[in-house]
């Protein structure tokens, strides 16, 4: 399903990508137990972090710090993160499909992008742009990406990138029946780390889609 390119792999040594494709799991509608689910993973990162000193000793966030280090770049995750601990602030409650994602990549602190399978075109490439990629981002604003950037391709361009996230082509939808998750894992953060955070968006899934199945779960090293 994921090729990656010798390029990531001389530059990205150490680094990996986990892929996690989940079928039949259209939910348009707010799921209540997705919500409780929700509530609970605030509640236990206002829990598990006291300060943000704590978050300071996070090896997964000092993983993805180091990698935004490199672009002048703040990691963003860290940052929400600090809004629902620190300031009381709630995540976002949108399509399910999107929901489930946002919840485990708060939890767990790993950046994950996820995409409409049936917008997605021949095969996924993982690579480190040359600098002159570009792409329309979610937003509709059209980007070229940073020079060395891990980003994401199909056969007809960019899925996403780590310094600026998802593309508006294959984004999550309320339609959206096949789905693929992609979590970018810089060197220092564990396989053992990425597995726990595929299993919990799938689990978060099913939550709100109980019909939903796993096609595929898979690290790509």
């Amino acid at each position: 399903m994921l090729i990656l390119t010798e390029n990531w792999r001389h530059q990205y040594e150490g680094a990996s990508m986990g892929v996690l494709i989940v079928e039949n799991a259209q939910c348009a509608e707010l799921s209540e137990l997705l919500e409780v689910q929700r509530r609970q993973v605030e509640e236990d990162l206002r829990v598990a972090f006291a300060s943000k000193e704590e978050l300071d000793d996070s090896p997964v966030l000092a993983a993805y710090g180091q990698y935004y280090k490199r672009f002048k770049k703040t990691y963003h995750v860290r940052q929400q993160l600090e809004s629902v601990i620190f300031k009381g602030k709630s995540i976002p409650s949108v399509t399910p499909l999107v929901e489930a994602m946002f919840m485990a990549e708060l939890k767990n602190g790993l950046l994950t992008a996820g995409h409409d399978l049936g917008q997605v075109q021949g095969t996924l490439t993982l690579d480190a742009a040359n600098g002159e990629e570009t792409y329309v981002l979610i937003n509709g604003k059209e980007q070229t990406l940073k020079v060395q950037d891990m980003f994401l391709r199909d056969d007809v361009g960019v899925l996403s990138s780590i310094i600026y996230g998802p593309d508006q082509r294959t984004r999550i939808a309320p339609e959206t029946k096949n789905a693929v998750f992609t979590v970018y894992a810089p060197e220092g953060v564990s396989r053992k780390t990425v597995e726990q955070h595929l299993e919990d968006i799938y689990s978060y899934v099913r939550l709100a889609a109980p019909q939903a199945l796993r096609r595929e779960q898979k690290i790509y090293e």
